[in-house]
């Protein structure tokens, strides 16, 4: 007579990344959200990159050059009109610069387009992934106007100018930091520093 062997129940073990997935949430524990005063942090460091500080740095080391130390001519006139215009226009594309940590670990720079982002230094080598969510949007192209009204604000400001108009600076410079804190960017560019993600 065969006697008949019991069949073991075969335990079901779940995929590997649902157990990865659960490992992680006991190792590391969710983050706690953020203070106020982290939120408030956060919004000054995205302040002090979006504030054209290289730019204005830029603009009062060259006009003295620029100007023969201040004596205008139509030479000079023209010339710093020329670097005014030069600096405004690099400060307004430096609103549209962005970064990614690739594959390969590196970051690479490009300026964001409608499609997505084009590559300053990205090597041939390397296929390009995709980069669809650097696109271009409305809050880019308001933050290149209100940097570029901050820097010509304070770059045209006479020396021998009124009072009055000594405040216009410190007026839009105010205004446009308060629309820069309600309204932050996501975009690491040049000179940004770069976050964990790469972003």
């Amino acid at each position: 007579m065969s006697q008949r062997i019991p069949r073991s129940k075969s335990i079901k073990t779940p995929p590997p990344s649902l157990l990865y997935q659960e490992t992680k949430k006991l190792i590391d524990p969710p983050a706690p959200p953020p203070t106020f005063s982290q939120k408030a942090l956060t919004s000054t460091a995205n302040l002090a990159n979006l504030l054209p500080t290289g730019t204005l740095l830029a603009f009062q080391l060259l006009t003295p050059v620029s100007t023969n130390n201040g004596s205008c001519d139509a030479a000079t006139r023209l010339i710093t009109q020329i670097l005014l215009l030069t600096l405004a226009v690099s400060a307004f594309i430096a609103c549209f610069t962005d970064s990614f940590r690739a594959p390969d670990g590196q970051v690479y720079y490009g300026l964001a387009t409608r499609s997505g982002m084009w590559l300053f230094n990205y090597p041939v080598k390397l296929a390009v992934p995709d980069l669809s969510e650097y696109r271009v949007s409305v809050v880019d192209g308001v933050h290149a106007v209100l940097t570029v009204l901050v820097f010509v604000s304070v770059a045209a400001r006479g020396r021998e100018e009124e009072e009055v108009l000594d405040l216009v600076p410190v007026g839009v410079g105010l205004m446009c930091g308060l629309l820069f804190v309600v309204f932050p960017t996501t975009r690491h560019g040049i000179g940004y520093p770069v976050t964990a993600d790469g972003r």
